[in-house]
């Protein structure tokens, strides 16, 4: 079953348990992220090959509320670890940069 279809299933309770955030906030991280691709691509560019965008994001939250490894996400979507890296990275960057959004920081003070 494709990403779309079970999120399409999820509740708002379940939204919250799952993915740590609500319908409406996961909602509008992805327009963000759509808009971010669609700017991005405009003139051309490499389409998206494995993952698609709304992938990008259940993997970042993923990657952020259950502490999973790189290498496991990796191989659940059947990807590269790297290629899961890459797309935390840039959901992550995206989200800061429209101001919308605060993301926990990794680092120690």
């Amino acid at each position: 079953m494709k990403t779309r279809e079970k999120l399409a299933k999820l509740n708002d309770n379940d939204y919250q348990k799952f993915l740590g955030g609500t319908k409406s906030d996961f909602d509008m991280m992805l327009k963000v992220l759509n808009e971010e691709y669609r700017c991005q691509h405009q003139k051309g560019g490499r389409p998206l090959r494995s993952l698609s965008i709304t992938d990008k994001l259940v993997i970042m939250l993923q990657y952020y509320r259950e502490y999973r490894t790189m290498a496991h996400i990796a191989f659940d979507y059947g990807v590269s670890k790297s290629t899961v890296c890459e797309s935390i990275k840039w959901v992550e960057d995206t989200l800061l940069k429209s101001k919308e959004f605060a993301l926990p920081s990794k680092r120690i003070k």
